[in-house]
């Protein structure tokens, strides 16, 4: 058994259902915990400003505030916490992945993913973008 403690994630989507598909994903990984559940931006920058995050896995879009604000939010709002820097962000669409490159990339984001990339994919956009949280810890 690992002596790290596991990576913490953070899931939003507005769906349900995706959000149970990643969970179910990452927690199949033994050093990934899915710490909270959110069905839109702004209930993620709510729970980030609150609880230590190593990684966010988010949807670019959803209704009242949308991943790419939200994530550009939760870098800004996060630089300086007691935890440590922002926790690193992983976007994902079911939309053309090239419309959102720039905009992921002026954001922040770790990673830009589509919503159905190969599990092995996912956890290790997930593992690499939790390495930017914890760098900062």
């Amino acid at each position: 058994m690992s002596t790290v403690e596991p990576v913490a994630a953070l899931l939003v989507d507005d769906s349900s259902q995706q959000r149970l598909g990643w969970r179910m994903i990452l927690e199949a990984h033994p050093d990934i915990e899915v710490v909270a559940e959110a069905p839109d931006g702004a209930r993620a920058l709510a729970l980030a400003r609150r609880m230590p995050l190593d990684v966010v896995v988010m949807d670019v879009r959803m209704p009242r505030v949308g991943g790419l604000t939200a994530a550009e939010r939760i870098r800004a709002d996060l630089q300086v916490r007691e935890q440590g820097g922002p926790p690193g962000i992983v976007l994902m669409t079911a939309l053309d992945l090239e419309d959102f490159v720039g905009p992921s990339a002026e954001v922040g984001a770790d990673a830009l993913l589509y919503k159905d990339v190969e599990p092995e994919a996912l956890l290790a956009a997930v593992l690499a973008a939790a390495t930017t949280g914890r760098a900062h810890a």
